[in-house]
């Protein structure tokens, strides 16, 4: 099936009640068990490329890798660049066809947060590609497996200046900070659900999640129903899938290089799969 944008993607998303997951790939293997999913759900798919990853790859190549496997596919997939920092990046993104891409202008003052927003908006319009953009802050590390941090309230998204936000920049979707954070959460996560169902009300627009790290299977339920509609998942499956290597490893059986990267292939193939009944996308094959 071929490339869709995020914009399609998520379509009746909002009246659904339901989230597409975005599921980011640093490598092939990833791409594959991403996809796999996918298509063995027959439900769409959003499979992601962060900015913060980009020192793992051959960007171009991968890029037209990507694109040719999602046309080779029987669901809808979204390529999307996550947490793209700069205009530079954005740009690039574009040029090599990525069909979403994200402006993280988030620990911006506001007015500027709404100007480089916009200003992707603008830019991505000739290409017919989504953006998403970030209205407070989520806190944590992208990319960092390993120090664990905590939300902090200050840092979430207002209200107050959700409708003003996505009437100025013209996003088609808005990450917002209602208490995860990216990468491992210290401690146990405290999601202000009451937040989330006051910015749902402010906008008809899809809402994001980042950040999905310690919640369980029903709080991220529970934040569907309140009112996400995509949900970034990266730091578990990766975990996941690095443990099953050392536990083969740690066996003591010989074994050759293919049977750690298919192992950790099928590990992020079967959590991929799981996430996506929980956020309850529906299958359109």
């Amino acid at each position: 099936m071929a490339l869709v944008t995020l914009k399609e993607t998520l379509k009746g998303s909002v009246q659904g009640r339901y989230a597409v997951g975005s599921f980011n790939a640093a490598n092939h293997g990833m791409v594959e068990a991403i996809l796999a999913a996918s298509e063995e759900l027959g439900t769409p798919v959003i499979l992601s490329i962060a900015e913060v990853h980009f020192r793992y790859l051959d960007l171009d190549k991968f890029v037209s890798y990507a694109l040719h496997r999602i046309e080779e596919v029987s669901t809808p997939v979204a390529l999307h660049l996550d947490h793209g920092l700069s205009m530079e990046t954005i740009k690039r993104g574009l040029d090599l066809g990525f069909s979403s891409v994200m402006i993280d202008a988030s620990q911006q003052p506001y007015e500027e947060n709404v100007r480089i927003t916009r200003s992707v908006v603008e830019l991505a319009k000739p290409y017919g590609v989504s953006v998403e953009a970030e209205l407070g802050f989520v806190g944590g590390g992208e990319g960092n497996l390993v120090e664990g941090s905590v939300a902090n309230p200050s840092d979430f998204t207002d209200p107050e200046l959700v409708a003003d936000f996505v009437e100025k920049t013209g996003v088609d979707a808005l990450a917002v900070a209602i208490g995860t954070v990216h990468g491992p959460y210290k401690g146990q996560p405290a999601l202000d659900l009451e937040l989330l169902r006051e910015i749902r009300g402010r906008t008809t627009i899809p809402l994001v999640l980042h950040g999905g790290s310690g919640l369980s299977d029903q709080d991220f339920r529970n934040v569907v129903a309140n009112g996400i509609n995509k949900v970034n998942f990266y730091t578990h499956f990766s975990l996941a899938a690095a443990a099953k290597v050392a536990e083969l490893i740690k066996g003591g059986k010989p074994l050759g290089y293919p049977d750690l990267t298919t192992a950790a292939e099928q590990e992020i193939k079967s959590i991929v799969a799981h996430q996506i009944g929980v956020f309850g996308t529906p299958r359109v094959i």
